[in-house]
């Protein structure tokens, strides 16, 4: 290997996660996410949580808003076809 050409590493393309569009970490219950929606699922179903949205049920759901409507990012988690 030639110290110019790319290493097989650096010609992944990274999949972003469906559900924020951060840098994704793999298939986590069964769609392509990041650690921290991965995470956000999982707590979510282990405390049965019931979130409620103070908006209008169609929160934007990216990498820097995720965390403001949990509603909406587990409706989004749901809808991409995450589950347990």
């Amino acid at each position: 290997v030639s110290p110019l050409s790319p290493s097989p590493a650096a010609q992944i393309e990274v999949i972003p996660c469906k559900i924020c569009g951060d840098k994704s970490s793999g298939i986590h219950y069964g769609v392509i996410t990041c650690e921290g929606c991965k995470g956000f699922f999982r707590r979510s179903q282990q405390n049965n949580a019931s979130y409620s949205c103070s908006r209008q049920r169609n929160c934007l759901i990216d990498r820097t808003n995720r965390n403001r409507c949990q509603h909406c990012r587990l409706q989004k988690c749901l809808a991409l076809g995450m589950s347990r």
